[in-house]
């Protein structure tokens, strides 16, 4: 799990670190194309996104092959759920929506062996360890791995203390859209309201000494607000907006 201790050891150095949540189109080369682009890490969307388990499988491979982080954020965070998701041999997980530490001691369960919680290991996720034994899985797999719980919602923020400061919280992570719909200013990216509610969460996570995790193409604009563990979004927006842009300065050269 030699990926995520780099990249825990990133972001808790308060170095600038950056991502990409991939929902739209999965393939094995995007973790060669960002290491060589410099992107730190990826997020397999399951949440919204379409790719087969065996595809999202093999990335997973690729990326422990090539020594890089690869994450998921599975459809939900029942136990039975994040157990499968992380037999497909990720590195961490971002959690959708989770409102209490009660969402998290569910997901520990489904992370960690027993005493402390209830997982059956399986799939390519065993070719993390060199051997099966206990102490083997904890040193390796459960105390590197990376565990991104997202704030979406009003009863989130009145849990934010209790999120951040959970035992499983690499990070305190937000959903910004559907946080700001929960706000009354969906979309409203710069509304107050979904500024102040983004302070709090900061403000939690620093209060924790956890980092802040967010996701949003203003990049420059959420560094100087102090975010610096970053998502810059889906790839293929990422790409369109290229095309566009490049099309722009030709169709300006005219």
């Amino acid at each position: 799990m030699e990926p995520a201790r780099r990249l825990r050891e990133r972001i808790y150095k308060g170095e600038l670190t950056t991502g990409l949540l991939v929902s739209e189109r999965l393939w094995p080369d995007l973790v060669e194309i960002c290491i060589r682009a410099g992107i730190d890490y990826i997020i397999v969307d399951m949440e919204h996104g379409c790719a087969n388990p065996e595809t999202i499988t093999e990335v997973c491979a690729t990326g422990r092959r090539m020594g890089f982080p690869v994450l998921i954020r599975p459809r939900s965070n029942d136990y039975a759920t994040v157990r499968l998701a992380i037999d497909m041999g990720p590195c961490g997980f971002l959690l959708a929506c989770v409102e209490s530490a009660a969402d998290l001691d569910t997901v520990r369960d489904a992370i960690y062996l027993p005493p402390r919680g209830r997982r059956r290991p399986g799939g390519l996720g065993n070719r993390w360890v060199s051997d099966y034994l206990g102490p083997t899985w904890r040193s390796v797999v459960e105390d590197n791995f990376i565990v991104l719980p997202q704030v979406e919602t009003k009863v989130a923020m009145g849990n934010l203390a209790a999120i951040a400061g959970h035992e499983l919280t690499t990070a305190l992570a937000v959903g910004p859209y559907d946080l700001s719909a929960e706000l009354g200013v969906a979309g409203q990216m710069s509304a107050p309201p979904l500024k102040e509610a983004l302070g709090k969460i900061l403000a939690a996570a620093k209060a924790a000494k956890k980092p802040g995790w967010m996701i949003g193409g203003n990049v420059e604009e959420l560094v100087r607000d102090g975010w610096k563990f970053l998502c810059f979004g889906e790839p293929m927006w990422i790409l369109e907006a290229g095309f566009r842009d490049r099309i722009a300065r030709a169709r300006g050269a005219i």
